[in-house]
């Protein structure tokens, strides 16, 4: 496909373009609460790996665990070789990016140390046109600094029309943020999850933005 409506497309990473085993998940998330001596449930885990901030924030709370410290458990005991082993693209993510005709930018809250060696090993890195790993000198999800930054990196203008795509509020929030349409794709059971993510548009597969269908068509509007 050509653009499309869209100047230039920026993407979300984990939950958007690739997923990783589950029980990778679990021993991560197992080995970080041994850490604090406490113990995650199967869910519990999901919902540190894949869940809205609010889910992950009630979760630490309930196991009287403070967030900074859980996230730098959390990359201490993380091993970008056996993160990438055990990570695999969603399948109609190839096609998608292939179809595309026009800048396209990675935005993920991802850390360099994990995104580069999980990117190579699936051999995707040249897939796209600027990556931007969020950390406190960039701003994080949903603040639009580094969608901004993507997109200078892109050598967009700011009147340029963009979408971003990704699996959690914190990516349509930021593309609101940044004056971008904001495209929520439900990779997982939002029963499960807990939360459902209203955006611009919401999609279940990207090969709905190959065709032009959607769960919803949601109006613009403010997240809680």
């Amino acid at each position: 496909m050509s653009s499309g409506p869209y100047d230039f497309w920026l993407l979300d990473l984990d939950g958007t373009l690739i997923d990783v085993e589950q029980q990778y998940i679990y021993d991560v998330m197992n080995t970080v609460g041994r850490r604090f001596g406490r113990s995650f449930s199967e869910w519990e885990a999901e919902m540190l790996w894949y869940g809205p901030s609010q889910s992950r924030a009630t979760i630490m709370d309930r196991h009287e665990i403070d967030p900074e410290q859980f996230w730098q458990a959390f990359h201490e005991v993380e091993q970008p070789e056996k993160r990438a082993a055990a990570s695999h693209l969603y399948s109609d993510t190839e096609q998608f990016i292939r179809a595309i005709d026009g800048p396209v930018g990675l935005v993920t809250h991802c850390q360099e140390f994990i995104t580069w060696p999980v990117l190579k090993y699936l051999d995707i890195e040249d897939w796209f046109d600027t990556i931007v790993c969020c950390t406190d000198e960039t701003g994080w999800k949903p603040d639009p600094e580094p969608v901004e930054l993507a997109m200078a990196d892109l050598g967009v203008d700011s009147d340029a029309d963009g979408v971003l795509v990704g699996d959690d509020p914190s990516d349509v929030g930021a593309a609101w943020n940044a004056g971008l349409t904001g495209v929520h794709i439900q990779r997982r059971d939002p029963n499960r999850v807990g939360q459902c993510v209203r955006g611009d548009r919401r999609i279940e597969s990207l090969d709905a933005l190959l065709t032009g269908a959607s769960v919803e068509s949601d109006q613009r509007r403010a997240m809680d």
